[in-house]
């Protein structure tokens, strides 16, 4: 929270490299929110003690809300975030097409520039992710505009 960077690890992540995700004041001001249960590490604890929500929760809450496959409220599915944020990215935004995919950790395909790519783009990224807070973020009246 202090360096407001969250930091997936190796692990957790397709191309088996971590992947440190700058955090907005908006983010960081909902994640100062959160019930804290004492002892759990975890930002989202699941029903365990000591363990993190389930990867499937997210999907099953938007089940509850009438979202999902066949929802009467709409086919909208987690990944839509993700879908979301690329289309705000490359369509609204200014920020280079890089920035934008390595936002979503998404694997260069080409080696020569694999080899050479040795950074992670944090700051722009940083400078991106707080433009996308202050867009999704500003008065509903904005949004008609």
């Amino acid at each position: 929270m202090e360096a407001a960077v969250w930091a997936v690890p190796a692990e957790r992540m397709k191309a088996r490299r971590e992947h440190r995700v700058p955090l907005s004041g908006a983010a960081l001001a909902v994640l100062a929110t959160l019930p804290r249960v004492a002892g759990n590490p975890y930002l989202f604890p699941g029903a365990r003690y000591g363990r993190p929500i389930s990867g499937m929760a997210m999907l099953m809450q938007m089940r509850d809300m009438g979202y999902g496959g066949s929802g009467e409220r709409g086919d909208y599915v987690p990944h839509g975030f993700r879908s979301a944020f690329r289309d705000w990215s490359g369509e609204v935004s200014s920020f280079p097409r890089d920035v934008c995919e390595m936002a979503l950790a998404h694997v260069i395909k080409d080696k020569a520039e694999v080899a050479y790519r040795r950074g992670d783009l944090l700051a722009k990224r940083r400078a991106m992710m707080d433009a996308w807070a202050d867009w999704y973020t500003r008065p509903v009246a904005a949004v008609a505009e």
